[in-house]
């Protein structure tokens, strides 16, 4: 790697974008990703206990779309507030804090001998888990560097699918192996919490945060140890040596709201898809269990292909990562929201279980890569002082989704079984993808 000269005169934004990817970012995605695959993880973990407690618990369809919905609703009031409070005390303060949260109560959750008790600790979880999300998008958007930024950020997404076939793994070794393995499986979910010491003493504040705050040499020790990772020498110019933090309460930049005119029709559209692929993916991927149960699958045998099928995953965040800086946002993610359409409406008339498994690896390849490619775009649309707060909005807004769709699958499959149901989330998907198409292109783009 050959050595940058000196960033003279350059802001510390500017300098930041213009490093290679470094051990510092390496570190940075490393820690991010490892509480974003906790996260999926938790996630994936109740569509298992979900199984198992049906059978177990005697529940009905209602009785367990709420299992699911009720952490949905603790997700949609995480992320908003997330949101907003990453904008306040800082992106690590919050990623910290979400994990602690929603890890101490997954453990408790392994406790329960209700069902009222198990839902009001998944509620719990949920605001962690919503709050986590978008503050760990929007730290290492800040970071990354502006040529692969878009990149930087699906790498991060990749977690999920390792996070979510941990789950798998859990669900069909653990879960599946006994009647207590729901609570083995939950209590494994604890682990975020540990983490969160991690998180909170080992990552770097975002440069862009404490500079809006007045925290300027707190944001310049910060940018030279990235700097010093890359063998760039100190600038000379005197604008870019440390100085005296500003006054408190001091912050450079004026206030502005994702409703302006400037950022209105970016947030509407940015709403809609998040509404679209969180009604689809989670209607979807938290069923698929319970429903191949009801197909006639053993409980191990439908944890099994649940496994195979999110394995899909990962090749479809590679192609996203690599295309995102190729195509471009935009049309990276209107494709792979168009592959999940049409592979949403084919699981949907699957039958055998070649075609069902092959359906379900398809729809999670696309899925998943549309999910690495929504979250690059989503902190790119937005200026610092509120990024944390419009990508957090747009999250909660998707988490309403979350929440209806759980508690519309069984409605839908009395209405007209598996290919309504997934013909609505083809629909769904159909919709996210013409929205996508409205967003402005950020490759390349410096953050405001």
């Amino acid at each position: 790697m050959t050595a940058l000269p000196p960033a003279d005169g350059a802001t510390r934004s500017e300098r930041l974008d213009r490093l290679p990817f470094t051990r510092r970012h390496g570190r940075l995605l490393g820690t991010s990703g490892i509480g974003w695959a906790l996260d999926a993880m938790d996630v994936g973990l109740v569509s298992f206990v979900i199984a198992a407690l049906a059978q177990q618990w005697s529940l009905d369809r209602t009785e367990t779309s709420w299992i699911a919905s009720i952490g949905f609703v603790g997700m949609a009031i995480g992320a908003t507030v997330g949101g907003l409070l990453a904008d306040r005390i800082g992106r690590r303060s919050v990623f910290a804090l979400t994990l602690l949260v929603y890890g101490l109560a997954t453990g408790a959750s392994a406790l329960v001998g209700s069902l009222a008790a198990l839902l009001a600790l998944r509620f719990v979880v949920g605001l962690g888990l919503g709050g986590e999300l978008p503050v760990a998008s929007t730290l290492v958007s800040e970071f990354a560097p502006r040529r692969i930024r878009g990149r930087v950020v699906v790498w991060l997404e990749a977690f999920w699918a390792v996070g979510w076939i941990a789950a798998a793994v859990i669900g069909t070794f653990v879960i599946g192996a006994s009647d207590d393995g729901w609570r083995w499986g939950l209590a494994i979910g604890m682990a975020p919490a540990l983490f969160s010491a991690v998180v909170r003493f080992g990552m770097p504040e975002s440069v862009r945060y404490l500079e809006s705050k007045g925290r300027v040499a707190e944001a310049e020790r910060t940018v030279r140890r990235f700097e010093e990772a890359a063998g760039v020498p100190a600038p000379a110019s005197p604008a870019a040596e440390p100085v005296a933090d500003a006054p408190a309460g001091a912050v450079a930049e004026p206030s502005v709201s994702i409703w302006s005119s400037a950022l209105r029709r970016r947030t509407i559209a940015l709403w809609i898809v998040w509404f679209g692929i969180n009604f689809s993916y989670y209607g979807a991927f938290i069923w698929i269990p319970s429903l191949l149960v009801e197909q006639g699958f053993s409980l191990v045998r439908s944890f099994e292909f649940t496994l195979i099928i999110t394995v899909a995953q990962l090749p479809g965040y590679a192609a996203a990562a690599f295309l995102i800086e190729k195509w471009g946002r935009r049309p990276t993610l209107t494709v792979f929201l168009i592959g999940s359409a049409l592979a949403a409406a084919w699981y949907g008339t699957a039958s055998t279980e070649a075609m069902i498994i092959a359906a379900g690896c398809t729809l999670s390849f696309f899925n998943l890569g549309a999910w690495g490619a929504l979250y690059a775009i989503g902190p790119e649309l937005y200026p610092t002082n509120v990024r944390g707060t419009g990508t957090g909005a747009a999250a909660g807004f998707g988490r309403i989704a979350s929440i209806l769709a759980p508690l519309a699958v069984p409605l839908l499959l009395g209405a007209g079984g598996s290919v309504l149901l997934f013909g609505v989330f083809a629909a769904a998907f159909a919709i996210a993808a013409i929205a996508a198409w409205t967003l402005p292109e950020q490759r390349g783009k410096a953050l405001e």
